[in-house]
């Protein structure tokens, strides 16, 4: 079967494939494992240390690299490899008899021989649910989960193995549902009505909101347990006319405040554009992972965005002088 590394016996006809978790970790179609994904939000509003944050849990179904899938039953396997030897030959090195191969890798099979409704299961890896990072190192893995997990027969009513779900299988899939709030800002000089600022101002810039400085993501899946952390290290602003200089979240304005770590400077102001100016706003975040089966890695970054119109007014300047 292309895509995948499947172990079956030399049978004719389909085989049903079926999976079930066991333990804590419940069944799901298409071979999937349902999983709880914790998300925590460290908020950035604040400044750049945070100011708080909150927790969500998330429904996923994560696709195991490795796992077993229903062959043939307990008859269909007896009529299929015949009785065993009576009288096992000679071991080749002379230490005692040989023992039959069909009982070796299929143990007791001749007692199932009357069951119709419990079935043997097999190794099997699906190379297309890796990660292109790690598709060199299919092979090797595939080969040691179906040398470790012989066939196995489940009786009737019995659940069947639970699937290996590796740590960065498990991290990849908590991540991929995680939704990252897009960034909200607060700014200062606000003027009137209209909220503008100035031309030639600093106009402070300050994360509010749900804007995350970083999100844990956590999860597990039979004994094994992920965390991916994504971390950005602030805002990335810019604007048509305008000097920003900004390398980190902020601080919001207030009176008496000594500085702050993000700010723009408009040139002009925003007539021309219609009346406000679009200020881009985005966080990027670096995201890794780490495992309790000792996997740990770089599952890329992430980036969020928003645009916020501000009004820039000029400065008026009365003239009072006499000519």
């Amino acid at each position: 079967m292309a895509g995948s590394l499947v172990v079956l016996p030399a049978v004719r006809g389909a085989a049903e494939e079926r999976s079930d978790s066991g333990g804590s970790v419940g069944p799901a179609a298409a071979g999937g494992v349902d999983i709880t994904v914790t998300v925590s939000f460290s908020s950035a509003r604040g400044g750049s240390s945070g100011g708080g944050g909150s927790t969500t849990t998330v429904g996923a179904t994560v696709l195991p690299v490795c796992g077993y899938q229903q062959g043939l039953s307990g008859r269909q396997m007896a009529e299929r490899l015949g009785e065993p030897n009576e009288t096992p030959p000679p071991a080749p090195d002379g230490s005692g008899v040989a023992p039959d191969y069909r009982l070796a890798k299929y143990p007791n099979y001749p007692a199932y021989a009357n069951e119709d409704d419990g079935f043997w299961y097999f190794p099997r890896c699906w190379s297309e649910r890796v990660p292109d990072a790690e598709r060199a190192y299919f092979a090797g893995k595939a080969l040691a989960y179906v040398f470790n997990n012989p066939p196995v027969y489940v009786p009737a009513g019995s659940a069947p193995p639970a699937p290996m779900i590796d740590g960065r299988t498990l991290a990849q899939a908590a991540w991929d549902v995680v939704t990252i709030p897009n960034p909200q800002i607060g700014y200062n000089p606000t003027l009137g009505d209209s909220g503008a600022t100035l031309v030639g101002w600093y106009t402070w810039v300050w994360a509010t909101g749900d804007t995350p400085a970083q999100v844990t993501a956590t999860a597990t899946a039979g004994s094994v347990s992920a965390t991916v952390t994504a971390v950005a290290g602030g805002l990335d602003l810019s604007a048509p006319d305008a000097e920003v200089d900004c390398t980190g979240f902020g601080i919001p304005w207030s009176q008496g405040a000594s500085g702050t770590d993000c700010t723009v400077v408009f040139t002009r102001s925003s007539a021309h554009l219609g009346g406000t100016t679009p200020l881009s706003v985005s966080a990027s975040y670096d995201v890794t992972f780490t495992a309790t089966d000792g996997a740990s890695g770089d599952l890329g970054s992430a980036t969020t965005s928003s645009t916020v119109n501000i009004p820039v007014a000029e400065v008026q300047t009365l003239n009072t002088s006499e000519d």
